[in-house]
C-alpha cells in the first residue's frame, strides 16, 4: 500500500479497530440523512413549487409519520451513545499487568520515563502485543499526549496526573504529537513511538544503557533524604500496602467532612504536595508536622518517590517492622538527612 497519502492513519492498537467501527458507522448515518434530507428537499421544492393561478395547498398532519421521524433518530443516537460508552470504558480500564511508563510534557519536549531508569526525549520504545500505561503531567501548560496510530489522545495538565494506555498490535515506527496548542514551537513538539517485537524490544534492552538508578531507587533515597521515614514509622499513616488501597480521610475545613477515595499516583502526589489538602481519619492532631513540599521537589522526583511507595507491600507492616527496615537499607544504605527542610534543598542527581 501507498503510504504517501493516507486518508486515515493505520490501526496500530486494541482499541485502533473499536474507534474506526463507531467513527465509520456514524459517518454512514450522517451521509445517509444528509443525502435523503438534501434529496426530498430537492424534490418537493420541484414537486410542490408555487404555479401561478394553483389554489394554495391544503394542510394535512399525519401522527404516524411524525412518530417516525422522531423514533428513528432517537433509536439510532441511542445506539451511537452505548457503542461509544463501551469504546470509552475499554479505552479506561487499564489492564492490571500493564507496563508503567511515565511521561513528563513540557515546552516543547516529550520526556518519557521507564521504571528501570531508562530515560528517552520525544519518543517511546515498547514491545509488540503488551499493554503500556502512560502517567502523564505537565512541567508548564496543557499539552496533549497523541498517537494516531492507536486511536488515543489524553490530555496532559500541570498540577495533576493523567492516565491512558495503549497496546500496540503492529511493529513499527508512529508519529506522537501535542494536540493541544501550547505555546509559539507548539508545532515543534512531535515524537516517534516505536513497536519492537518481543526479540528487537529485548535486543533494545541490552543495547540501551539503562539509567544510572532505578526509579524506585532514587524514591527510596528521596524518602530517607527529606527525612519521611521519620514521621511515617510513627507519628503518620503507614506506608505500607498504601497504594491502590481504600483510603478514608477528612477534608480540611470547619465542616471536616469524610470523604472516600483510593491511593493512586493522584492522591499520592496530592499528599506529597498539598499534605493537609487530605488528611486521614486519626491524625489530625499531627497533621501540621507533615511540611509541603511543593516547590522543593520537581514533577520527576514526585515520580520516584511515588514509585517507591508503590513498592512498600502490604507485607511491610510499618513503625519498628524488620521488613520495611531491611527494604530501606537495600535502596539506601545512608543513613537520612535530618537537615532543615528550607535550608538544604534537595537536587536529584
Amino acid at each position: 500500500m501507498n503510504k504517501s497519502f493516507q486518508l486515515f492513519p493505520d490501526q496500530a492498537s486494541t482499541l485502533a479497530g473499536k474507534v474506526d467501527a463507531l467513527y465509520f458507522f456514524m459517518l454512514a448515518v450522517t451521509a445517509f440523512f444528509t443525502l435523503l434530507v438534501g434529496g426530498l428537499v430537492i424534490y418537493f421544492g420541484i414537486r410542490y413549487r408555487r404555479r401561478e393561478g394553483a389554489p394554495p395547498p391544503e394542510r394535512f398532519e399525519n401522527a404516524r409519520l411524525e412518530m417516525l421521524w422522531t423514533v428513528v433518530p432517537l433509536l439510532i443516537t441511542i445506539v451511537m451513545f452505548v457503542w461509544g460508552a463501551k469504546v470509552v470504558i475499554a479505552g479506561s480500564r487499564i489492564p492490571d499487568n500493564a507496563m508503567d511508563v511515565h511521561v513528563l510534557g513540557k515546552q516543547w519536549m516529550w520526556h518519557t520515563q521507564h521504571p528501570d531508569g531508562r530515560r528517552e526525549i520525544n519518543q517511546l520504545t515498547v514491545p509488540v502485543g503488551r499493554p503500556v500505561k502512560l502517567t502523564m503531567t505537565s512541567e508548564d501548560v496543557i499539552h496533549a499526549f497523541f498517537i494516531p496510530a492507536f486511536r488515543i489522545k489524553q490530555d496532559v495538565v500541570p498540577g495533576r496526573y493523567s492516565y491512558t494506555w495503549f497496546e500496540a498490535t503492529e511493529p513499527g515506527e508512529y508519529h506522537l504529537f501535542c494536540a493541544e496548542y501550547c505555546g509559539t514551537l507548539h508545532s515543534g513538539m512531535v515524537g516517534t513511538v516505536r513497536v519492537l517485537s518481543e526479540k528487537d524490544y529485548q535486543s533494545w534492552l541490552e543495547s540501551t544503557p539503562a539509567g544510572d538508578e532505578s526509579l524506585e531507587v532514587k524514591g527510596a533515597k528521596l524518602f530517607a533524604e527529606k527525612s519521611c521515614i521519620v514521621c511515617h514509622s510513627q507519628q503518620a499513616p503507614t506506608m505500607a500496602g498504601l497504594y491502590m488501597r481504600d483510603n478514608k480521610g477528612r477534608v480540611g475545613g470547619p465542616n471536616g467532612e469524610e470523604v472516600q477515595g483510593v491511593a493512586d499516583e493522584a492522591y499520592l502526589r496530592e499528599s506529597i504536595l498539598y499534605p493537609r489538602a487530605k488528611i486521614v481519619k486519626g491524625f489530625e492532631k499531627s497533621y501540621n508536622l507533615m511540611p509541603s513540599f511543593q516547590g522543593q521537589l520537581s514533577e520527576e522526583q514526585v515520580m520516584c518517590l511515588i514509585a517507591y511507595i508503590k513498592t512498600l507491600g502490604k507485607d511491610a507492616r510499618q513503625g519498628n517492622d524488620i521488613l520495611l527496615g531491611n527494604k530501606m537499607q537495600e535502596q539506601n544504605p545512608q543513613r537520612p538527612d535530618m537537615s532543615s527542610q528550607n535550608s538544604d534543598p534537595y537536587k536529584l542527581k
